[in-house]
């Protein structure tokens, strides 16, 4: 009687089926093959080249793996990565952007950026996320890590808002220009609040503050990170009491360019809200009696204008008097050496 294989294994089988099977689960790489099991060792130049194979073929199943979570990281020449065609952004901080530089510069980039293959440009790349790592990496000179996948348009809006709102902190006013500039491209009320992770009601607000205030005033303003939804609307309704050309007058000092993103918001309103000062003459109104009190004189200068008012029992008389002296009276002023101003 033949001894049962205790075991339970035929000597048969293929040694390396249940090795390849993994393989099989995975969708194969075009150009890599499992390496084949010998039976000799190989030595010497042979050993190397099968060794290399090898290597690749991990590195194509770990590729594959990547593929397969859509979470493959590659390295991109940065000259060839375009930003959205939509920007969420009031500018980059200097501060902040040289904090990224010195970040990545000691410890590489962390975390890779989003983009889509250029609908417009063959061979280039769009960003979906990321603007900020890609211009620190631009800096340092080197190549910047990024995720590659086919996005819509509606798909890489809603990535850039969601990651923007997780990471960035960006601030309501951009937040809500953000959501012009979509609206303005015909996207859809709901793609934009995927975006922003904002009900229809909040949308509707940020969509109305931008309408009423001038992009070129937002953009003289800046991100105000500091300002929120109810201060802009303040803001939106003051607006009409002031010229925006006056206000960005005022914004273009040096003065006001000194100051932070949310001073010069500040700036805007308190020049909204100030109550218009007095003219100095208006300041120098002047009055004057006669000792026997029958008639008093009030004297009051209006920008170019100049009035006197009479009062009392001779105002009229002595009103006709200055009247028929007007002549002389001017006479005497022009050799006084009084200089007319027109103020």
């Amino acid at each position: 009687m033949a001894r049962k294989n205790l075991i339970g294994i035929s000597m048969d089988d293929n040694p390396t089926a249940e090795a390849s099977a993994p393989m099989t689960a995975a969708r194969p790489i075009a150009g890599f093959v499992s390496p084949v099991a010998r039976s000799a060792v190989p030595v010497g130049g042979i050993t190397k080249t099968l060794g290399n194979i090898t290597q690749k073929f991990e590195r194509a199943q770990d590729l594959e793996r990547q593929l397969a979570e859509g979470q493959t990281v590659v390295d991109i020449d940065p000259a060839l990565v375009d930003g959205s065609f939509v920007s969420d952004r009031l500018g980059v901080d200097a501060a902040e952007l040289a904090q990224l530089v010195e970040q990545i510069r000691d410890h590489g980039q962390q975390v890779p950026i989003l983009v889509r293959p250029n609908p417009g440009a063959m061979g280039r790349f769009q960003v979906a996320y990321g603007h900020r790592r890609l211009a620190a990496v631009k800096e340092l000179g080197i190549k910047v890590r990024a995720v590659v996948r086919e996005l819509s348009d509606d798909q890489l809006v809603v990535s850039q808002g969601q990651e923007n709102n997780a990471r960035t902190n960006l601030s309501y006013i951009e937040r809500a220009l953000f959501a012009v500039r979509l609206e303005d491209r015909s996207f859809s009320r709901d793609t934009i609040m995927a975006a922003l992770g904002v009900d229809k009601a909040a949308l509707s607000k940020m969509i109305s503050v931008v309408r009423q205030i001038p992009i070129e005033l937002i953009e003289a303003i800046g991100a105000a990170p500091e300002i929120g939804r109810r201060r802009w609307m303040e803001l939106a309704d003051l607006l009409p009491k002031g010229k925006v050309s006056e206000l960005l007058a005022i914004l273009s000092q040096a003065q006001a360019t000194a100051l932070s993103s949310d001073g010069r918001f500040q700036a805007v309103v308190d020049a909204l809200t100030r109550k218009p000062q007095q003219t100095k003459n208006a300041r120098q109104a002047r009055s004057w009696a006669a000792a026997d009190k029958s008639v008093s004189v009030t004297s009051k200068a209006a920008g170019k204008g100049y009035t006197l008012a009479l009062k009392s029992t001779d105002a009229a008389t002595f009103g006709e008097f200055i009247t028929e002296q007007l002549d002389d009276l001017y006479t005497a002023f022009r050799n006084s050496g009084t200089k007319a101003t027109g103020d």
